[in-house]
C-alpha cells in the first residue's frame, strides 16, 4: 500500500476545544498539526514565520483580532504559499461567495466526517478547490443571482450593521453607541427591510458580502 504524503496544517480558531477535538481526531494519521491559533492575527503570524513548513491553514470565519475572510486576503496579498480550507459553521452562500473570491481553496461546515476533512485536505494539496454539497449549491445559488441595486445606507445604519457582523448583542450595541436597546432593533428592522435579507443572520452575511466589516466603514 503506497504511504500517502504527509500534509503539514495550522489550525485557527478562537474555540480551544474544538481545535483539540480536530487534533485528536488526526491522530495517527498523515495529517499532521504543526500549530494552532486562537484569533486570525495569531494564524497571520504564525504563517509568515513558518511559511513553506505549512502547506494548509484551516480557518474558522468569524475568529477575534482578524476575521478568516482577512487572513485569506492578506495570505494571497503578501504571496505566502499555505493554501486555505474554511471550517466552520456558516452556510450561507454570501459567505461561500467571499471566501472564495477572495481565494479560499475550500470551504467545508464543522458538522463534518473525518473522512470529508481528510479528504478536503487532499484535494486542496492536489491543486483543486474543494466544494461539495449543501456548500457547493449555495454558492452557486448566490453566484447566479444578479447583483443588486445599490442600497443607501446611514451611517448609523452602518454602524449598527458593523457591530452586528461583530457578534454584538442589541445591548452591547445601545451601549457602544449610546442609544436605547428598542432603537438598536429599529435600526435592525430598517437594515433588514433595506437589504432584503430575511434575518439577523442575514444581515451579518450581507456584511461580509459587501465588505462592510472594517471598522472605518
Amino acid at each position: 500500500m503506497k504511504t500517502k504524503k504527509t500534509i503539514h496544517i495550522i489550525i485557527a480558531d478562537d474555540h480551544k476545544m474544538f481545535i483539540q477535538g480536530l487534533k485528536s481526531l488526526l491522530q495517527n494519521t498523515h495529517i499532521k498539526v504543526i500549530d494552532e491559533a486562537y484569533n486570525g492575527e495569531e494564524a497571520l503570524e504564525l504563517l509568515k514565520a513558518k511559511k513553506e513548513k505549512i502547506d494548509i491553514a484551516v480557518l474558522d470565519i468569524k475568529m477575534p483580532v482578524k476575521t478568516g475572510i482577512e487572513v485569506v486576503k492578506s495570505i494571497k496579498e503578501l504571496g505566502l504559499p499555505t493554501k486555505t480550507l474554511m471550517l466552520t459553521s456558516h452556510n450561507e452562500g454570501a459567505f461561500v461567495k467571499e471566501l472564495i473570491n477572495a481565494g479560499a481553496n475550500g470551504y467545508i461546515l464543522k458538522n463534518l466526517d473525518k473522512q470529508e476533512f481528510i479528504e478536503a485536505l487532499e484535494t486542496i494539496i492536489d491543486g483543486r478547490r474543494y466544494l461539495k454539497g449543501e456548500v457547493l449549491d449555495n454558492y452557486i445559488t448566490t453566484s447566479e443571482i444578479p447583483e443588486p441595486k445599490t442600497i443607501h445606507l446611514t451611517r448609523r445604519e452602518l454602524e449598527v450593521l458593523q457591530l452586528l457582523a461583530q457578534d454584538n448583542t442589541s445591548g452591547e450595541i445601545a451601549l457602544k453607541l449610546n442609544i436605547a436597546t428598542c432603537t438598536v432593533d429599529t435600526y435592525r428592522r430598517n437594515l433588514i427591510e433595506k437589504t432584503g435579507v430575511k434575518s439577523s443572520l442575514g444581515l451579518v452575511s450581507y456584511a461580509y458580502d459587501k465588505g462592510l466589516t472594517k471598522k472605518d466603514c
